[in-house]
């Protein structure tokens, strides 16, 4: 876009570009579930480019690229809200509170990003603006133990276009996006000026949609896999620990776990339950494994449980069978802030805060981080995730060896029923397609599900109902490009673009 017509945009839209900033950024929300629209969602991500065009100062960036964040985070994340209303007496009024200060505080990287972009020679603003925004999504997926929730890059996860996930991870498909949108942004600035930047964003654009699409292998045949069960008591969180009700979802998944084989399938080899499916520690277990394993025989079972050793709290997955005997156990490493520990406990406690799920002082404690379990008996290796851990690539990437499967045990029903366990579930699916393995996903509420290395659903339980579902396992794809080299193709992307960026600057200054 020209200095005069940047000059008339900007003096058109001053007063109005942080309401615009905001709109922008809850159409690009609109990619997220269960919304799923993705085009939709990338020409929100153009208009925020467009806001960002007309702004003249560093102040008035910071402006539009909060503006932008705050009306994204605001919609995305609106599931925030669904926890506070468990103990409605005691938390509800803290909610608004906290989606208020999350998607703020979350907005401050792209308001950086945006600040970053301003500094940049006119004519290369935009596509500055891509590789700092990118840059503070990749940000956000690390500070502060990270929360890459809803990443620019996951709009694609209702199209072919999420496959780039496999070879250039979730954050160089974001840095493709952004560029693209960058792409058309400009060429809108254009006009008829130049047909050159809408010609070379279309080609971007069918390069995704095309490469996107080649990239989904065939179905695979299942003929002779071993069987896994699924199990969803769905117990909602008010129900869940309440001593007259946690005898009920206890047999109701027992009874599930002994029901007989699905017609045209074979007994269970394997039989997984969701996140804290046992209420009780597991040093006091023994007889309820006991009930649970003689239900699963011969297959064995994976389910949720808490334990405790000397003095500490673990949020735990545990491999058993018939005996009762425990042959793997996993504590989960990356837990939720203020959720599952409280960050300075202490402090809070002044004030009688306390985490979520609290249960001991400061909350549970971290396991020693992402390990392979052998589940034996035509299973194969799994790497587990519990809950929130499957929202982080790298949770996947830094484990010890390629598993067989991932395998993911959850209670979203702190996620409530509307946006979040579908984002949690389209974060699984992504993971999956970034490694090439198939997901075994239990949930307390649902959604639980049986995932391909496509990131294909191949059988669900819907959110909100009670029950279990049988499939064959998926086979593992071959091992994808992210797989073996993690981010380096998404850091090749950021020294690729922004060095000619720093190229093109020093050329124009010389």
């Amino acid at each position: 876009m020209s200095e005069t017509g940047l000059l008339r945009l900007e003096g058109r839209v001053r007063w109005a570009r942080l309401p615009l900033a905001i709109l922008s950024g809850g159409v690009m929300a609109m990619g997220q579930a269960p919304w799923d629209m993705a085009w939709l969602a990338l020409a929100g991500l153009i208009a925020a480019f467009l806001v960002f065009s007309t702004v003249r100062t560093p102040l008035s960036a910071v402006g539009a690229g909060w503006g932008v964040g705050l009306g994204y985070f605001g919609i995305a994340l609106a599931w925030v809200v669904e926890p506070f209303q468990v103990d409605a007496a005691a938390t509800a009024w803290m909610a608004p509170f906290a989606l208020f200060l999350l998607a703020a505080g979350l907005a401050l990287f792209w308001s950086i990003a945006f600040w970053g972009a301003v500094h940049a020679p006119l004519r290369r603003r935009l596509f500055a603006l891509a590789v700092t925004w990118a840059a503070a999504e990749l940000a956000r997926a690390y500070v502060f133990t990270g929360f890459p929730w809803a990443m620019v890059g996951y709009l694609w996860a209702p199209t072919d276009v999420i496959q780039w996930v496999s070879v250039v991870g979730p954050h160089g498909l974001t840095l493709l996006t952004l560029a693209l949108a960058a792409l058309f942004a400009t060429a809108f600035g254009a006009g008829r000026r130049s047909l050159l930047p809408g010609a070379v964003a279309a080609v971007a654009l069918a390069t995704l949609v095309v490469g996107g699409a080649a990239m989904v292998p065939p179905l695979q045949d299942s003929t002779g896999r071993p069987v896994v069960r699924l199990v969803q008591p769905n117990a909602p969180q008010t129900q869940k620990w309440n001593r007259d009700w946690v005898p009920v979802f206890f047999r109701r998944q027992v009874d599930f776990t002994a029901a007989p084989a699905t017609d045209g399938l074979e007994r269970p080899s394997l039989v997984v339950w969701p996140e804290t499916a046992v209420p009780m520690l597991l040093d006091n277990a023994d007889e309820a494994l006991g009930i649970i394993t003689d239900a699963a025989y011969p297959g064995r079972v994976v389910l949720g449980i808490q334990r405790e050793e000397e003095g500490r709290w673990y949020n735990s997955l545990i491999l058993a069978e018939q005996g009762p005997v425990v042959t793997e156990v996993y504590d989960k490493s990356h837990l939720v802030p203020f959720g599952e520990y409280m960050p300075a406990a202490s402090l809070f406690a002044r004030f009688n805060i306390a985490g979520l799920a609290q249960r001991a002082e400061g909350g549970y404690a971290a396991g020693p981080g992402p390990r392979i379990l052998d589940f034996g008996g035509g299973i194969g290796s799994a790497l587990p995730l519990i809950c929130y851990e499957a929202v982080f690539p790298q949770e996947v990437r830094l484990a010890p060896g390629r598993a067989d499967l991932l395998l993911q045990i959850t209670n979203d029903a702190w996620f409530g029923t509307f946006s979040g366990p579908y984002q949690h579930l389209a974060q699984a699916r992504i993971r999956a397609i970034e490694q090439g393995l198939p997901m075994l996903r239990a949930a307390n509420t649902g959604v639980s599900a049986v995932i391909d290395g496509a990131g294909r659903v191949l059988d669900q339980l819907p959110l909100g109902e009670a029950g279990y579902l049988d499939a064959p396992l998926p086979l593992p794809l071959r091992v994808t490009l992210y797989s073996r080299m993690g981010d380096l193709p998404a850091l090749a992307l950021f020294v690729l673009l922004g060095g000619a960026l720093f190229w093109r600057r020093r050329r124009t200054v010389r």
